[in-house]
């Protein structure tokens, strides 16, 4: 890679017309500055000054050379000018990956208080598989990652998985649905419509095997990748829902429905993944804190 304060020189002394004034303009010695010279025509293979008397010419090369310090360092002076012109307390930007599983009410009640700070955040949020986020990560298009497990381990991105806490399950239905029950939870599950996460999720295979644990068998109306699509269908009385049990009290009111019962067997995890062993972003490390001592204060 090119060395710029090298090309620095070179270009104070093509524009002074000599390596003298060049000297006295950036107050080195002529020797410092054709020994920085050498060292940038030795590392472009080329010359870029020809010996015309006693003063320099620019070659072919050099005028081609000089074209692009030209625009390199023009657009060094403009982005000096706009720092400058920029307004005090420009907000921070956080650039977050939430995994499509994690569910929107608990991905909003982490994320939220990046909105709540004394300084002013820009939050910039995007849903996708954890591979494509941790790919993302990796090349630091992301600050942090939200996911509902560790970085797998059969992945080979580096980064870290920073437990935010878990919790259990509970189960939902509409009032409609809830009359339907015949028995206790949890055996009112057996033989009911259910809504489940998809196969090969997760959660869900923590879900199948409390199930046949406890040899219930529900009947299985749809599965979802969306928790919030799933919650939907069940505000719709097609089937009893789970969420996760840290917004229980949320789910019952915003869906218009009732918890018919919990399940601390099956736990939902959640994790902040970043590059970062020890995170340093300020605003990263302030919604795991805040996520830690209130969301999952009671779970972990």
């Amino acid at each position: 890679m090119v060395n710029y304060k090298h090309l620095h020189y070179f270009w104070v002394v093509a524009k002074e017309g000599g390596i003298a004034r060049a000297s006295e303009r950036l107050h080195l010695t002529p020797q410092t500055i054709s020994g920085q010279l050498s060292s940038l025509e030795d590392h472009l293979g080329i010359s870029l000054f020809s010996r015309v008397g006693r003063g320099l010419e620019l070659t072919e090369t050099g005028r081609f050379v000089l074209s692009y310090a030209d625009e390199i360092f023009s657009l060094g002076g403009e982005m000096e000018e706009l720092i400058h012109q920029l307004p005090a307390g420009l907000p921070k930007t956080l650039k977050v990956g939430v995994v499509d599983v994690v569910p929107k009410s608990i991905a909003h009640r982490i994320l939220s208080p990046a909105l709540k700070m004394a300084d002013p955040v820009r939050m910039i949020c995007q849903e996708s598989s954890l591979d494509t986020l941790l790919a993302e990560l990796a090349v630091h298009r992301l600050d942090l990652v939200l996911a509902d497990r560790p970085i797998p381990s059969t992945v080979s991105t580096r980064g870290y998985s920073h437990k935010l806490g878990e919790c259990g399950v509970s189960f939902f239905a509409t009032k409609k649905i809830v009359k339907k029950l015949k028995n206790k939870f949890p055996q009112c599950l057996d033989g009911a419509p259910m809504l489940l996460p998809s196969s090969g999720n997760y959660l869900r295979s923590g879900i199948d095997r409390w199930l046949d644990k406890h040899r219930l068998y529900p009947r299985v109306v749809a599965e979802f990748d969306d928790s919030a699509l799933m919650k939907v269908f069940g505000q719709e009385d097609a089937g009893i829902f789970i969420a996760p049990s840290a917004i229980e009290a949320e789910v019952e009111v915003q869906y218009h429905a009732v918890c018919i019962g919990r399940v601390n067997e099956v736990k939902e995890r959640f994790y902040a993944i970043s590059v970062e062993r020890k995170v340093l972003h300020p605003v990263v490390a302030e919604i795991m804190a805040t996520a830690r001592e209130s969301l999952f204060s009671n779970n972990t």
